[in-house]
């Protein structure tokens, strides 16, 4: 069982941008030191559900302040970016830091950032395919051209070359992970064989449900066994660790709704498309009873119950949900002391 942290740098009602931002740093530092498996960093732009635009950055930042945990994006949303520039990000990260990056990738939403960064609706709804390709000819071709509808230029050199061999022998470039939420997406991550990230909004039947089409369609793309039995799927959740029964949900039921309101108000369409948004007290409550919320013992029979399931065993758990500091460092230290302990 892998264990990491999915960081948000949420900033919740009252709290400035720095404030949120540095309890992002310190939430994957705890992370590090309680001896958890992986930082996963989300980006966003232009909201307060979260502040960090550059979740390569804030990655670049964390692997030169830790010295063993995996750190990966969750995601960075690839029409925002030039595939070509995103590759040499991943590959520079990559090399630079022994092979602790991961990059994780998805379409995003239709958002106006598809107006301001230039990429326009056409780019969310049918340019993904395109994008990742390219890309990923990018971390493992030493020469690539571009000669698809969006993206056309003549071929060069790919420097640095991601898959450089590293200090430990190995020569292979940095994980790639997309950001699955139907089953269009499923199927093209399966013929990549590209391991999956799926969101906290799902429950453990509809995850399992995914991971058996994600199976069959890369058994049918041609994948070898090895690569659909081993595929390294993420579960994204929720993760608050206190003794009392209910205290944990009660935490977060009184602190997560104003951030969600907050945070989610504030997305505007690049169409004007009309948008239902969740309630925010029965999004947390939901959330609340499908994830590790509650004392240590529940919150690894839920890890555990999922894995089970599902076949994931990796996860990217959502720490800061008290918006507290503290909390949220004493929370990230108890999923490594208490929780972690009863999984293996």
């Amino acid at each position: 069982m892998r264990i990491g942290t999915f960081v948000l740098a949420a900033q919740f009602p009252g709290q400035g941008p720095g404030e949120a931002l540095h309890r992002a740093v310190r939430a994957a530092e705890a992370a590090e030191e309680s001896g958890l498996d992986s930082v996963w960093l989300a980006e966003h732009h232009f909201v307060p559900y979260g502040v960090c635009p550059s979740a390569t950055t804030l990655a670049a930042l964390l692997l030169g302040r830790t010295r063993r945990i995996r750190v990966g994006t969750a995601v960075s949303v690839l029409p925002n970016h030039h595939p070509v520039a995103l590759a040499e990000q991943a590959a520079l990260l990559h090399l630079t830091s022994g092979g602790r990056f991961s990059l994780g990738v998805g379409r995003g939403g239709p958002w106006v950032d598809l107006e301001v960064f230039g990429g326009g609706l056409d780019a969310y709804e049918n340019g993904f395919p395109e994008s990742l390709g390219l890309l990923l000819d990018w971390l493992r071709e030493p020469r690539v051209a571009g000669r698809g509808e969006r993206f056309g230029f003549r071929e060069v050199a790919v420097v640095p070359r991601a898959d450089e061999l590293l200090a430990d022998g190995s020569a292979q470039g940095p994980e790639v992970i997309v950001a699955c939420t139907s089953p269009k997406t499923v199927r093209l991550a399966a013929g990549r064989g590209l391991p999956m990230l799926l969101g906290m909004h799902c429950g453990d039947e509809e995850k399992a449900e995914m991971v058996a089409l994600w199976r069959t369609a890369a058994r049918e793309a041609g994948q070898p066994p090895e690569v659909v039995e081993g595929a390294a799927h993420v579960s994204a959740g929720v993760a608050q660790i206190e003794d009392g029964p209910g205290t944990a949900t009660e935490t977060l039921v009184k602190t997560m709704p104003g951030w969600l309101r907050q945070g989610l108000d504030a997305h505007v369409t690049v169409d004007g498309r009309h948008r239902v948004m969740r309630d925010p007290v029965a999004y947390t409550e939901l959330l609340c009873g499908l994830h590790p919320v509650g004392p240590p013992r529940l919150a690894a029979d839920r890890l555990a119950a999922t894995a089970e399931r599902t076949g994931i065993t990796r996860f990217a758990l959502l720490v800061e949900g008290s918006g507290d500091l503290a909390a949220t460092e004493g929370n990230v230290r108890r999923l490594g002391a208490d929780v972690l302990p009863l999984l293996t």
